[in-house]
C-alpha cells in the first residue's frame, strides 16, 4: 500500500509503569553504550536535549519544550480538561501539546518521560498503527524519514454538513464530489518520533506538508531546532512532561483585552492525534 507521498528515503538519499526505572548495578561501559543508543541524533541538528550544545535561536519557552519561531509560523497550546461541570463542559485544564501552524500545514508536538536506558518510539509506533487500524478503520505504512523510522496513516475524516459549512469556500470547492456524497474523505497523518535521553518527542503532521516539500521543510526546520528540558525529577515512562504557557501568549491576551491565553481558545482541539499510553 502506498499513500502517494514522496518519501525522504526515496530522495538522495497499557498503563504507565509505577517508577521511571529501577537503579541497577550496571558497569560504566554498559551505561555509556546504552546512553549512546538512546541519545542518537538525526544526521543534522536536533531535536536537542537541554544539556546539549545547541545553536542559539529565538524560541518560545513552553517549559519542557522550547520551540523555534520564524516568520509565517503560528502557535497554539492544546489543553486537556482536568475538571468538568455537571454537563461535561471543561472548567479547568492542563496544556498537553504545542501546535505549530504554517500556511495549510500543522505539526503537533508532545514530549513524554522515557526510561533511562531504552527508547520507546518503536513500541509507540507499533501501538499507534494497531490503534489506527482497529479503532479508526484506517491504514498505516512504516517508512524511513529524516528523523529515522516514522509512520504514515490514512484515516477516514468525516465530511458532515457542519464540517463542510466551517470550511473556507475555496477549500470546499476542491473536495471531490464523491467524497462529499459518501460523507468522508481520506486524511493522511504523519507520525514522527525522536528518542532522547530520558524523553520521547512525538510530532504529528497534517495538511499540505504531507505532500508539499516546501511547507514540510519549514516544519522540519522547527522540529530540528526544538530543545527538550527533561528535568531531574523521576517520572513514570510515557507520562507527559509539564508544559507551560509562554509569557508572549499572556501578553497577547492582555493586548486583546482578554485574560491570559483565553484568546487562543485553550479547549479547542488541534489536529487529531493518537495518545501515547
Amino acid at each position: 500500500m502506498a499513500f502517494g507521498r514522496r518519501r525522504q528515503a526515496d530522495e538522495p538519499e497499557k498503563g504507565p509503569e509505577p517508577t521511571e526505572e529501577p537503579v541497577d548495578a550496571v558497569d560504566e561501559a554498559g551505561e555509556e553504550a546504552a546512553a549512546e543508543a538512546t541519545e542518537a541524533k538525526p544526521d543534522e541538528g536536533g531535536p536537542w536535549d537541554s544539556a546539549d550544545s545547541f545553536p542559539e535561536l529565538q524560541r518560545l519557552d513552553f517549559g519542557s519544550l522550547q520551540v523555534p519561531v520564524a516568520p509565517g509560523l503560528g502557535f497554539q497550546v492544546n489543553f486537556e480538561a482536568t475538571q468538568v461541570d455537571d454537563e461535561g463542559n471543561p472548567l479547568d485544564g492542563r496544556p498537553v501539546a504545542v501546535l505549530v501552524q504554517y500556511e495549510e500545514s500543522a505539526m503537533q508536538l508532545q514530549v513524554f518521560a522515557a526510561p533511562k536506558r531504552s527508547g520507546i518510539w518503536e513500541d509507540v509506533r507499533r501501538e499507534t498503527a494497531k490503534d489506527i487500524q482497529e479503532e479508526a478503520n484506517g491504514q498505516t505504512q512504516e517508512g524511513e524519514g529524516p528523523f529515522g523510522p516514522e509512520l504514515l496513516a490514512m484515516v477516514p475524516a468525516a465530511l458532515t454538513e457542519e464540517v463542510l459549512a466551517e470550511m473556507p469556500q475555496e477549500v470546499r470547492e476542491q473536495i471531490p464530489a464523491e467524497f462529499v456524497e459518501q460523507g468522508w474523505a481520506p486524511q493522511i497523518i504523519r507520525f514522527l518520533g525522536v528518542d532522547g535521553p530520558r524523553w520521547f518527542l512525538q510530532a504529528v503532521v497534517q495538511g499540505a506538508a504531507i505532500e508539499d516539500e516546501e511547507q514540510w521543510q519549514v516544519l522540519e526546520d522547527v522540529l530540528r531546532g526544538v530543545v527538550v528540558v527533561r528535568g531531574d525529577a523521576p517520572m513514570p515512562p510515557r507520562d507527559l512532561l509539564e508544559l507551560q504557557i509562554p509569557q508572549e501568549f499572556s501578553e497577547a491576551g492582555e493586548d486583546n483585552g482578554e485574560e491570559g491565553v483565553q484568546t487562543f481558545d485553550p479547549f479547542e482541539r488541534g489536529p487529531e492525534i493518537t495518545e501515547v499510553r
